[in-house]
């Protein structure tokens, strides 16, 4: 399953907290085309999650996955870096 790291709870809580966004928001990552055969993900904003994605919480942060970011992520963690305003994100191995 995938794992947050704190500095990616951090984000995570700090963008779905903002005034005006329902309680249960969370962040979703989602399977999108990259056009080149490759997988890529997009990640966005979700006030709740779909029917048939993974929810992980930790901390008060919530992540919703779809089915093909959960398997590509089984064994990640999600982690998060601010600078001056912007948050990215990346996954990374998971530490033993």
């Amino acid at each position: 399953m995938l794992t947050l790291t704190t500095g990616a709870v951090a984000a995570i809580r700090d963008i779905t907290q903002q005034p005006g966004l329902p309680e249960a928001t969370g962040v979703r990552i989602a399977a999108t085309s990259a056009g080149n055969g490759n997988p890529a993900f997009e990640i966005a904003v979700a006030a709740t999650p779909e029917p048939t994605d993974e929810v992980i919480e930790s901390d008060g942060a919530r992540v919703f996955l779809d089915p093909e970011a959960s398997l590509a992520f089984e064994d990640k963690a999600l982690d998060a870096e601010i600078d001056q305003d912007q948050v990215r994100f990346r996954i990374e191995d998971q530490v033993s």
